[in-house]
């Protein structure tokens, strides 16, 4: 990584090197099971940044509901930069994945610390592949003289139930992919669990000096999200980068304090849990 993106860096990874990243991007993919908990953007900013993670990822058209709060201590703005239509059931009959133009020179204006973008790699869809391979390339390049750290987004996907794609946790293909990504210039990872997830500490491997936030997926119950969490840090990855199981959960606020404190202070599940069900700390 060069030494002009490494202040954006340190605005989005805390002094002890992790991040916890909270995701509400989803409402730009165009799949209505994505928005329950997130209908009311302004009111979930608000309150994710109450809550205090070290990061919000967020949309270009939603991005100014928290870059226009006042005041220094805020998280820091992490830029969605690509839009897919790989998500829906049924099935689009043709797949994309597109750059927003102009998205680098508008993610300085926005003061964001760092832009993230996707590389699919799903079933049978080479041409998708080419495309999204291309929107990395294409940000590498731009981010350069901009100083903007890019975050890759590697999703090695598979066929699901009821015509929908799902994650594939293939760990080979997984690491692959990782690797692939870091091979094109990626300074942060996020990348999907292992299955098992015991052996994600090949992708942290696969990632090199790159660090490495696992996405989160679909929720799940709380016990689990923190059990997972923990194995994850404790096999190298940096921090998460979690949207649904916080934004969909009973008490975000609380959610967000646990996960904090699992990412930050490497609690056990159990106290992550009791600070959840005590509705976070004062």
């Amino acid at each position: 990584m060069t030494s002009y993106r490494k202040p954006r860096m340190y605005r989005l990874f805390s002094e002890d090197g992790a991040c916890l990243d909270v995701a509400v991007d989803h409402g730009f993919f165009n799949e209505p099971t994505f928005l329950p908990g997130i209908e009311r953007m302004g009111e979930v900013v608000a309150r994710l940044v109450a809550a205090g993670p070290d990061a919000i990822q967020l949309s270009p058209g939603q991005a100014p509901l928290l870059q226009n709060i006042p005041g220094k201590a805020k998280p820091s703005l992490v830029l969605r930069t690509d839009i897919a239509n790989v998500y829906g059931s049924p099935l689009p009959s043709s797949l994309f994945s597109e750059l927003v133009e102009g998205v680098v020179d508008h993610a300085v204006r926005l003061d964001a610390a760092a832009v993230v973008v996707n590389v699919l790699l799903l079933p049978d869809q080479p041409e998708l592949y080419r495309q999204t391979l291309g929107n990395v390339s294409r940000l590498a390049r731009a981010t350069e003289p901009a100083g903007m750290p890019l975050m890759v987004e590697p999703l090695v996907m598979r066929v699901g139930t009821g015509e929908r794609y799902a994650v594939d946790g293939d760990v080979e293909k997984i690491v692959t992919l990782v690797r692939q990504a870091r091979e094109l210039g990626a300074d942060i990872i996020k990348a999907d669990p292992t299955d098992p997830v015991e052996e994600y500490w090949r992708v942290v491997e696969a990632a090199g000096d790159c660090p490495v936030l696992p996405r989160g997926g679909g929720k799940v119950p709380p016990l689990e999200v923190f059990r997972r969490t923990h194995s994850l840090l404790e096999q190298g990855a940096k921090g998460i980068v979690y949207g649904r199981n916080i934004v969909q959960a009973d008490n975000p606020r609380a959610m967000t304090q646990a996960l904090m404190a699992l990412v930050h202070e490497r609690i056990t599940p159990e106290a992550a849990l009791a600070i959840f069900q005590g509705e976070g700390r004062s």
